[in-house]
């Protein structure tokens, strides 16, 4: 019984890989293990917990393959023409939490496009297709935008060091949240930071270091003073306006549909100007969408959607959902990630935009299990 599920689950990949390569994307493929240094240097040591770590004692420290779009953008930022549309079919591992009936190990099914020309035109691509093909499935479908977050976080009126702070962990809500109340002054200062804070304000941040002793760890004696200094220039700076904090708020909360999301995105970049290029940016999608056939009056808009995702997507960002099947996670997902193309790149960068499905929720649905 099992064996015959995973043939129908390995054949429903099947099919949707096809529909891909129809669609003129060439087939890649990426080896199980990939090296454990990309990973981190891009996620950090948190992606330990969700990852299957190894060591090979030619290859050194290995992660089996947590997704794909790693693999591809290093394969195509070496060796890629442009534009390049691309779809792969295998098998991806990932840890999960205690008492999850998830999965750790399934396929993933993908379609990548790198294309300079028209970014706007190419979101639309990718969720036109995943939008026809799901269709049969009538799944639900969400959307948002990174890239506003992300503008609306450089345009306010504060230290470059809080905003850097505040995009570092965007992809992390409870902790952009701590943060942006204490830059919003509406949380206090950390006991041990205002300890540190009242010792530095009676000398100086480089005596303090100095008089700690030996020094101990990765961090050199100048990096440890350049991080109090920039302690002292938070503490002393003023809070983000409540202004600037309530259109962040707004923009956290809006749930709506794509157009009056839009309109309302509209509103509040007269207040943030640095907004603008954002809002158009999202304009001219929907103007493509609707140029492939998608209702965007009816296409849900959210401006919090991404923010647990993978924490490369960096601009338009979708997935699609069974509203009658709760039991279920995400049954397609993707989005723009121009930022891990240049750091991948080493420097070079090219617009791209991609997505997923997992087939056997496809199976799940299709089959009514």
């Amino acid at each position: 019984m099992l064996n015959d599920r995973r043939a129908r689950i390995r054949a429903e990949a099947d099919r949707l890989s096809a529909y891909f390569l129809a669609q003129g994307a060439l087939p890649v493929e990426a080896a199980a293990l990939q090296p454990a240094e990309t990973l981190l240097d891009l996620y950090g040591e948190d992606i330990r917990a969700r990852a299957y770590v190894t060591f090979d004692p030619v290859l050194g420290e290995q992660m089996m393959r947590p997704d794909f779009t790693v693999p591809v953008v290093q394969m195509h930022m070496n060796e890629g023409a442009e534009p390049a549309r691309y779809t792969y079919n295998g098998t991806v591992w990932r840890k999960q939490k205690p008492g999850s009936k998830r999965s750790s190990e399934y396929l993933q099914v993908g379609f990548e496009l790198f294309d300079r020309s028209n970014p706007a035109r190419s979101d639309a691509e990718v969720f036109a297709l995943f939008a026809d093909l799901l269709a049969p499935l009538k799944l639900r479908a969400a959307t948002g935008d990174m890239g506003i977050l992300m503008a609306a976080v450089t345009g306010l009126s504060t230290l470059p060091s809080r905003k850097a702070a505040l995009k570092r962990h965007i992809w992390h809500p409870t902790r952009f949240r701590q943060l942006l109340d204490r830059f919003g002054g509406t949380s206090p200062i950390p006991a041990s930071r205002a300890k540190l804070l009242a010792e530095v304000a009676e000398t100086s941040a480089a005596k303090l270091v100095k008089s700690a002793g030996r020094h101990v760890g990765l961090r050199s004696p100048q990096d440890i003073t350049d991080r109090v200094q920039s302690l002292v220039e938070d503490a002393i700076e003023a809070p983000i306006s409540t202004g600037e904090t309530a259109i962040l708020e707004e923009i956290l909360n809006l749930k709506d549909k794509s157009t009056r999301a839009l309109a309302h995105l509209r509103t509040l970049a007269k207040d943030l100007p640095n907004l603008v290029r954002a809002v158009d940016l999202m304009d001219a999608r929907l103007n493509a969408l609707s140029a492939r056939g998608i209702n965007v009056d009816h296409l849900d808009f959210e401006g919090s959607y991404g923010r647990t995702s993978l924490e490369y997507y960096d601009g338009f960002v979708f997935g699609f959902y069974a509203e009658n099947r709760p039991d279920l996670p995400v049954i397609a997902s993707g989005g723009r990630y121009d930022a891990l193309t240049e750091v991948l790149g080493h420097g070079r960068s090219i617009p791209a935009v991609g997505g997923v499905i997992r087939p056997e929720y496809v199976l799940a649905i299709a089959e009514g299990m």
